[in-house]
């Protein structure tokens, strides 16, 4: 995107906030940098300079515009649509992999040697592992020093940096600003105390249009007791983190997501951030998705009707796998109550920081769950089985799913299971690993769906005809389910 410079010219001359986070304009004379949307007067043309990311342009040594904050932009949702070594190496960096293992870990995770890893960055970012991991540091530290009341020492080695000097080089450098002047300028705002320390209230902004229904009604739907509740408006859950364990309580707003979080460690803010922002598919292009399913006259009024759904994923893919287990051929109550009793007895007990929610646990880990005995769970010979075969390769390591995951590797991974089929294989696909062209052919409310708006019903005949959907036909299967009355495609009220 930022080597087309008319296209960019032209998003930024018309404040187009659909391009914020693709790319970032440089101005060569003020040396400051800002999203396409940036309500300033454009510079000159001669004068701006197109680059991929807040890294390359901090790199380059620009600093952030204090107008329109280009650090806090939706991410680029190019990382989220592809599977190759740059993009898993990204989501690596969202997840705070490089500041607890560094660039050698980052390669030794992706399966390529820490050379080969900085020179496929660069190439595409503008920026090598190190810079990218640097402005998610300085991006969470003006969360800190602008929500909360901490000491700046605590908010240094929270956001990630090794000594306070470092930090206040870095948010001088990035912000032109000391962090007392950043707290100071925040200090007039509305900003809200933390009920509780390590407690921090911010927004999660993405690219409109966003429609909260299908998103936050599956997630309020299909919530197991005592790790996730929708109360007051808000989908409320437990998060298993690097450094501790948090709650985190997402609220749909019409231009944001209202977040906060509750944090034993606040090192986890980034992570948790990051991972609450990939369970609401929050850098998703709807403008892209929806276009593409225009092109079909049969969906095209579907997408009108409600533009902007996204795929609700999950922060944790090893235990959506499971839950995915639990869910064969079962009702959602039924799911949701074969996970509580597994939550129960599994567990991990967290207290829950709003004296009247209802969170009482994390869900189990795969080590744990490889610990248990078959005979006591309530369900099939056959699908214990499968529970039992899914949570020991979990364990020991032999099925890695995660946010680094190559789909094509996982999916062969997962069929090679005792009772993985097609559905569960890509409904793990969809939601805990994240490719966007995930399709379930065979799921019964999808082909009922189908056969309601006129497409093929069967399985074959349905997914020749779903090739015209791809690279989205994640998002397509939304559109269809929404066709629906179940609680899942319903904002709970």
């Amino acid at each position: 995107m930022y080597t087309d410079t008319e296209r960019c010219v032209r998003a930024v001359q018309s404040k187009d906030a659909r391009f914020d986070g693709w790319f970032f304009t440089a101005v060569r004379t003020t040396r400051i940098y800002c999203r396409p949307s940036c309500p300033a007067v454009p510079p000159k043309v001669e004068n701006m300079t197109f680059l991929p990311s807040a890294a390359a342009c901090q790199q380059a040594g620009y600093r952030a515009c204090k107008r329109c904050r280009p650090d806090t932009s939706p991410g680029s949702p190019e990382w989220n649509a592809r599977a190759d070594a740059v993009a898993r190496a990204v989501r690596l960096i969202q997840d705070g992999v490089v500041d607890r293992e560094g660039v050698p870990g980052l390669a030794s995770r992706l399966g390529y040697s820490t050379r080969q890893v900085e020179r496929q960055l660069n190439a595409e970012l503008g920026a090598g592992p190190l810079a990218l991991a640097r402005a998610q540091r300085a991006e969470t530290a003006r969360l800190l020093i602008e929500t909360s009341e901490l000491p700046m020492g605590d908010v240094a080695f929270a956001a990630g940096f090794s000594s306070i000097r470092t930090f206040n080089e870095t948010v001088r450098e990035v912000f032109a600003l000391a962090p007392g002047e950043l707290r100071a300028r925040a200090a007039g705002a509305a900003r809200q105390t933390p009920r509780i320390p390590g407690t921090i209230s911010l927004r999660l902004p993405f690219r409109a249009p966003l429609n909260p229904d299908n998103l936050f009604g599956h997630l309020a739907a299909t919530a197991v007791p005592g790790v996730e509740e929708w109360r007051a408006g808000a989908y409320r859950r437990t998060l298993r983190l690097p450094y501790g364990t948090g709650v985190a309580a997402l609220t749909p707003r019409p231009d944001h997501i209202g977040c906060q979080l509750a944090l034993t460690d606040l090192r986890d803010l980034t992570i948790a951030i990051s991972r609450c922002r990939r369970l609401l598919d929050l850098d998703a292009d709807p403008e892209a998705v929806d276009g593409q399913l225009r092109a079909d006259p049969l969906l095209a009024p579907l997408v009108d009707k409600a533009p902007g759904r996204r795929v609700p994923r999950t922060v944790d893919a090893a235990e959506f796998a499971v839950r995915a287990v639990l869910g064969q051929q079962v009702s959602t109550a039924a799911a949701r109550t074969h996970a509580a009793r597994l939550v129960a007895a599994h567990g991990e007990p967290v207290a829950d920081p709003d004296p009247a929610g209802g969170l009482t646990h994390l869900f189990p880990t795969p080590e744990a769950l490889a610990r248990l005995d078959p005979e006591a769970l309530a369900l099939p010979r056959s699908r214990r089985t499968t529970l039992t075969t899914l949570v020991t390769a979990l364990a020991d390591g032999s099925l890695p799913l995660g946010v680094d995951s190559d789909w094509e590797d996982a999916r062969a991974r997962l069929a090679a299971l005792p009772g993985f089929g097609p559905w569960t294989t890509e409904v793990i696909a969809m939601r805990a690993l994240g490719d966007p062209d995930a399709f379930l052919p065979s799921d019964l409310g999808l082909r009922r769906a189908a056969k309601q708006l006129g497409l093929p019903s069967t399985p074959a005949a349905l997914t020749a005809r779903a090739a015209a959907w791809r690279p989205w036909r994640a998002y397509a299967v939304q559109y269809l389910w929404a066709t629906d009355s179940h609680p899942i495609n319903h904002l709970p009220a």
